[in-house]
């Protein structure tokens, strides 16, 4: 593992374990088992590091969607299943679930993000350009099917991470409601 790669691994795990505000240079360095000026020498600053982090774990969401839309599921499942991994990410992974889609002022400076971003986003609508192939989805431009279901998404994940969406009080899980309105929006 190179330098680059330990600094932003500890990065993503003071994140997990402390938040955003966990993550300084300085303490990226010490958790990174380096000096503390090991991440000066890589990273411009500490958005450029955290940008790094974002645009690693859009790598790997990427990667989990790109396999699943090579395996033989029926494309409404493999749309299902990737929409769920970014809602597990969510629940294992907050801080970083809300600096890889809460900070859009991240990308505007950081090209590798950008393009990671829109990688990620192109698999996501390839799943959906598939579902309307196999006539699971309605002719509806791609964009909009992609973006109302993963504005959904997003609207329930943080309706679940502020305690709004609780089973206790009758209501449908995230995986239940996004079912519900692709199915909905299905012919």
């Amino acid at each position: 593992m190179t330098t680059h790669d330990k600094l932003v691994q500890a990065a993503a795990t003071l994140l997990d374990t402390g938040g955003e505000q966990a993550v300084t240079l300085r303490a990226v360095g010490h958790a990174a088992g380096l000096s503390h000026n090991a991440p000066y020498k890589h990273f411009r600053n500490r958005d450029a590091l955290l940008a790094a982090v974002a645009t690693a774990d859009l790598e790997a969401l990427a990667t989990t969607f790109a396999e699943l839309r090579g395996s033989a599921r029926a494309p409404r499942d493999k749309l299902l299943e990737a929409i769920g991994a970014l809602v597990t990410f969510s629940r294992e992974r907050p801080a970083r679930y809300r600096l890889v889609f809460s900070t859009p002022t991240l990308a505007q400076y950081h090209v590798e993000l950008q393009a990671q971003s829109t990688a990620c986003l192109a698999e996501i609508m390839a799943m959906v350009e598939d579902c309307k192939s196999a006539n699971e989805l309605p002719e509806a431009p791609t964009k909009s099917l992609a973006s109302l279901f993963l504005a959904t998404m997003h609207g329930l994940v943080t309706m679940e991470a502020n305690g709004l969406l609780q089973r206790e009080k009758g209501l449908p899980t995230v995986e239940e409601n996004i079912a519900l309105m692709v199915s909905l929006v299905s012919r």
